[in-house]
C-alpha cells in the first residue's frame, strides 16, 4: 500500500494507525502512563530545543519516501526540516531525535524495528524509554547503546548540549 492510499483509509475505531512496509499496523489508544510520560518528557526538552526547533509528540513521519508512514511517541524536528514541512503532507525523512515510551501493547520485534527504521535513514538518537523499569535506552546510528537507570543523567546532544536526569523523567510516571 501506497502512502496516498494509506491517508485515504478511515482511522480504526480502536487506535491509531501507521504503514509500515506497505502494511497497515494498528496500534491501540496510548493509556494515560504512556501519555504522561509523553507531555513530562517534552516539557523536560522544549528548553533545550528552544531556537533550535520543536519538541512534538506524537508526530508523524514518513522514513522512507513511500509505504512508510510512522509515528514517534516524542521528537525532536530542527526549525528548518520544521518550516519545509508541506502542510498536507508529513514530515520527510525521520526526526533527528526520536523516543519511544515502551507500553504492554509494543512487541520488541516492533520497537527495534522503529529504532533501526530511525537510526539508518538519518536519526541522531533514538531513546527507548521504560516506565516500568524507569530506564532509558540510547541508540545512535554508530551502533552504540546506552542505559540510563534513576541516578543517571543522560548527557544531550540533541536538540542541545546539556543533560537530563533520568529521575525527572519518571517523577511522575
Amino acid at each position: 500500500m501506497t502512502v496516498e492510499q494509506f491517508r485515504a483509509l478511515p482511522e480504526p475505531r480502536e487506535g491509531t494507525s501507521e504503514l509500515h512496509h506497505g502494511a497497515v499496523v494498528v496500534l491501540p489508544f496510548a493509556k494515560h502512563r504512556h501519555a504522561d510520560a509523553e507531555r513530562r518528557l517534552a516539557k523536560l526538552l522544549e528548553p533545550a530545543a528552544a531556537g533550535r526547533g520543536l519538541i512534538w509528540t506524537e508526530i508523524a513521519f514518513r522514513p522512507l519516501p513511500e509505504h512508510e508512514c510512522w509515528v514517534a511517541d516524542v521528537a525532536f524536528i530542527s526549525q528548518a526540516r520544521y518550516d519545509a514541512i508541506d502542510p498536507e503532507d508529513n514530515l520527510r525523512g525521520v526526526p533527528e531525535l526520536v523516543i519511544e515510551v515502551l507500553s504492554p501493547s509494543n512487541p520488541v520485534s516492533e520497537i527495534a524495528e522503529k529504532e533501526a527504521m530511525c537510526l539508518e535513514n538519518g536519526c541522531l538518537e533514538v531513546w527507548v524509554v521504560d516506565p516500568k523499569r524507569k530506564t532509558v535506552k540510547v541508540s545512535t546510528p554508530d551502533r552504540k547503546t546506552i542505559t540510563y537507570v534513576e541516578g543517571d543523567k543522560i548527557p544531550l546532544s540533541v536538540p542541545a548540549t546539556g543533560a537530563l536526569a533520568v529521575s525527572e523523567i519518571f517523577s511522575r510516571v
